[in-house]
């Protein structure tokens, strides 16, 4: 069967984009960068990368056409499928940090260190970044064909280098299941209040945090329990600290404590997050990141809670019935 790409002349790659700063690109994947692989889409609407934790944890960062100057993919927009690769995740953020990114780790390690980590003080460039000192410079994405490796083109000041980042068929199956049609709730809230409740909770070092959503007080809540102690974080239900709320029935679920904290750098950029709960009891997390130009990108977190007491017992009667 012939390839939607057959056609396409050696001058014309199957995908290519080019971005005038790595800085946006570099700081949203860095949210996701849990994983030591990522599973790449393209598509013409931009680019999709999904990293994987044992299948309990699935974060995505897609990156909008938008967020490059230039963004051409030759596929039929009308096929089935669409490119599809993984590679090596670490490789390709070390390859963005070349060029103009290393501003934005710079600046990222500082507001870690402030304890009011302001979001706009993250997307405010110092005296010495490129886009100050009107630096030229590029960053252009290509991918010739199927099965080949990802280069990374990096352009500024007459030196230009490329990083080929080798390409493989991807290994994990498809996306954590999360019913958007079955939600039990829904809260939108900004993202810095969560950040400051994980951060609550941390020094109990936790290997649990135990989401409840309730329809009456109080409302929603986190909760934790370690070797040190135990504490909960409530938030109460006012339009100053809960835009959105929304709970058809109590949900109360448990996760892995560091697995949600690997989000905390989505929580730290973004300006809001979006709490959903379904009825199999998926926990997701949208964020909301504003950058330049007026523009927003969305970071996508699901999380697949502990089994509870009463799943474990339905399930041993189900094998004993058997």
């Amino acid at each position: 069967m012939a390839s939607p790409i057959s056609s396409a002349s050696p001058q014309q790659p199957l995908f290519r984009a080019v971005a005038s700063s790595t800085k946006r690109i570099y700081q949203l994947l860095k949210c996701i960068s849990f994983s030591p692989k990522v599973d790449v889409t393209l598509t013409h609407d931009g680019i999709r990368f999904a990293a994987d934790h044992s299948r309990v944890m699935q974060g995505v960062a897609f990156l909008d056409h938008s967020l490059f100057t230039t963004y051409t993919l030759n596929w039929p927009e009308n096929a089935k499928t669409t490119p599809r690769f993984q590679m090596n995740f670490s490789a390709l953020l070390e390859a963005l940090q070349i060029f103009g990114a290393t501003d934005a780790a710079a600046r990222a390690a500082r507001t870690e260190a402030d304890s009011y980590r302001s979001n706009l003080r993250n997307y405010r460039p110092d005296a010495f970044s490129h886009q100050t000192l009107g630096m030229p410079g590029t960053c252009c994405l290509v991918y010739l064909e199927e099965g080949q490796p990802l280069s990374v083109i990096l352009e500024e000041s007459d030196v230009k280098t490329q990083c080929n980042i080798v390409t493989y068929t991807p290994e994990s199956p498809d996306d954590i299941p999360f019913d958007r049609e079955d939600l039990t709730f829904k809260i939108i809230m900004q993202s810095r209040w969560l950040l400051d409740s994980l951060s609550e909770l941390a020094p109990m070092s936790p290997a649990r945090i135990t989401v409840s959503a309730l329809p009456n007080a109080p409302y929603l809540k986190l909760a934790s329990g370690g070797a040190v102690g135990s504490a909960s974080v409530d938030f109460s239900n006012g339009r100053d600290l809960l835009e959105t709320f929304s709970v058809r029935e109590p949900w109360i679920q448990s996760f892995k404590f560091d697995l949600v904290k690997s989000a905390s750098e989505a929580m730290r950029i973004a300006s809001k997050v979006s709490f959903r709960g379904d009825g199999q009891g998926v926990l997701s997390l949208q964020f909301m990141v504003e950058i330049e130009d007026g523009l927003v990108s969305f970071l996508d977190f699901r999380f697949v809670p502990y089994i509870t007491q009463e799943e474990e017992e339905s399930e041993s009667e189900s094998e004993e019935e058997d």
